[in-house]
């Protein structure tokens, strides 16, 4: 059995005037769970198939095994394991996880707490005096760089130049060759490159003058899978560098937003300090940081609810869809951190569930709770706020607050 065809309604899911609510289009396309496209990319976007998929052996994270090549991933050098299948995979996977996290570094994220919070106490410190602050400037972006800088031993001045080549990465990990003019494409090329080099850099740096950073370890940690490559520790450290900060940006943006939007929601939270962990879990559900995973391809004929999806086809994954799919969670556009049973797709799920999952949480959990302790009384200026262009890393560009507004 083929799927309906439904190609509008994923064109304006991908069309910038849907950016600040896609998710009655996400209704839509749930009607058909399995959605063939015109250019025979297969849509998926209810739960149950979006699990079912997700945990199948037969999904390649590799597009080298799409039957039509790619050009948004073509020129981009040695892939990061995340764009990889087992086993190479999961030996990039343990190797970098051994100074991560559990089991080989079990306290990494409890020991950047009082960083966590000394960073997060001096970032609000600044809002003393201003009427109108913007969430994401002055908060939100520059909070997880500090960190994700200093577990990678980047040199956090170099922010403004890592930051252009981030923003053209980003913008380039959507690029449709029927809509987007060829520039988009070759500026993200360019900026991956440079970002490479500069990270190479850092990594024969490393090898020489080692010190107590990431880059450090594996440049010259000889575990049980070896050591990595040069290239794969660029590649890891470019997947860390970009993922280790954009997405808890738009978890913390979008987290705050939320609340703004429920005030009485920011005043229980405020009451009641200990609600802030099953509240990033539904924020996790409600408002994710990635709504799509455009790039997956099907290992062999691949059979997903009554479809059978064809080797080398292209499959989009969107879960932020899922996650509001009415078939698997009650009510799903309330917000309700009460919700029982929260497995949602905010992290994925599978081999590939988020590798910085555990620190994006701690982040956005302390974040929350000192902007909505120490806040005077805010409210949003607009609402809604501008959105970043891409509908992959979903959140808004700006989120101007003023205090004192009620």
């Amino acid at each position: 059995m083929t799927a309906t065809e439904t190609p509008g309604t994923l064109l304006r899911i991908l069309d910038y005037s849907s950016r600040a609510d896609p998710y009655p289009l996400y209704a839509e396309l749930r009607e058909t769970p399995v959605a063939l496209q015109e250019d025979g990319s297969y849509v998926i976007s209810t739960y149950r198939e979006l699990m079912d998929i997700l945990h199948n052996p037969h999904l390649s994270s590799d597009v080298r095994h799409l039957s039509r090549p790619m050009e948004a991933a073509e020129g981009r050098g040695t892939p990061a394991f995340i764009n990889l299948d087992p086993p190479e995979h999961d030996r990039l996977r343990r190797m970098a996880m051994r100074h991560f996290g559990p089991p080989h570094t079990p306290g990494l994220v409890a020991g950047l707490e009082p960083d966590l919070t000394a960073t997060v106490g001096s970032l609000i410190d600044d809002f003393a005096g201003k009427e109108q602050i913007d969430i994401v400037d002055d908060f939100a972006y520059p909070f997880p760089v500090t960190v994700i800088c200093h577990l990678l031993g980047v040199p956090r001045e170099d922010e403004p130049r890592f930051h252009l080549w981030v923003n053209a990465v980003i913008e380039s990990i959507d690029y449709n060759p029927k809509t987007d003019p060829k520039e988009k494409l070759e500026n993200g090329r360019q900026a991956t490159n440079e970002l490479r080099a500069y990270l190479r850099g850092l990594v024969e740096e490393r090898h020489s003058r080692p010190s107590d950073d990431l880059l450090s370890r594996l440049a010259n940690d000889d575990g049980p899978d070896g050591r990595m490559t040069d290239e794969e520790i660029v590649a890891t450290a470019n997947l860390l560098l970009i993922a280790g900060h954009e997405t808890t940006v738009n978890l913390i943006t979008n987290g705050m937003l939320t609340l703004l939007r429920h005030p009485q929601m920011l005043q229980r939270l405020r009451d009641e300090p200990d609600l802030i962990v099953p509240l990033v879990e539904e924020l996790l559900r409600y408002e994710p940081p990635v709504h799509i995973i455009p790039w997956r391809a099907a290992y062999s004929d691949v059979a997903v609810a009554d479809t059978v999806i064809p080797k080398g086809s292209r499959i989009i994954l969107m879960l932020a869809s899922g996650s509001r799919d009415p078939n698997r969670f009650h009510d799903p556009d309330r917000f309700d951190p009460d919700r029982p049973d929260n497995q949602h797709l905010g992290f994925g799920s599978g081999i590939h569930l988020c590798f910085g999952g555990p620190l994006a949480r701690r982040e956005t959990q302390i974040a929350l709770t000192e902007l909505v302790r120490r806040l005077d009384r805010p409210g949003l200026v607009t609402d809604p706020p501008p959105y970043r262009r891409s509908p992959v890393l979903r959140g808004p560009i700006h989120l101007p607050v003023e205090q004192g507004a009620g």
